[in-house]
């Protein structure tokens, strides 16, 4: 699934690379990792996206190939932080609906808030 066959799309793309940390902002919201064709790889809340993202990035599962790619761009919509584990089950709904699991990086679901 890429990031095109989301609702809502994501509003931001950042490559995922240390560079780009300067520009990801210190707010809450749910981010998608995904290869350079857009697959997505992970997707993620953040009650800080930019701590978010250095994680991400310190992180050798995340920035590691996957079977399915390795995680290229960083996509982002800061949120309402009361409604940010809606719009992560949304998105990770959307994925198991298509692929009936989660993507490849999702360890859990997102609770049920």
């Amino acid at each position: 699934m890429t990031i095109n066959e989301l609702t809502p799309k994501p509003t931001v793309k950042l490559q995922f690379k240390l560079v780009s940390f300067k520009t990801v902002p210190q707010e809450n919201g749910c981010y998608i990792l995904t290869t350079f064709d857009n697959t997505i790889l992970y997707i993620g809340l953040a009650t800080n996206l930019n701590k978010r993202f250095k994680q991400h990035l310190d992180n050798p599962e995340k920035t590691n190939p996957t079977s399915e790619g390795k995680a290229i761009w960083f996509y982002f919509t800061t949120f309402d932080p009361r409604n940010l584990q809606k719009l992560e089950r949304t998105w990770l709904n959307q994925f198991s609906d298509k692929h009936g699991r989660l993507p490849i990086l999702n360890k859990v679901n997102s609770p049920i808030g």
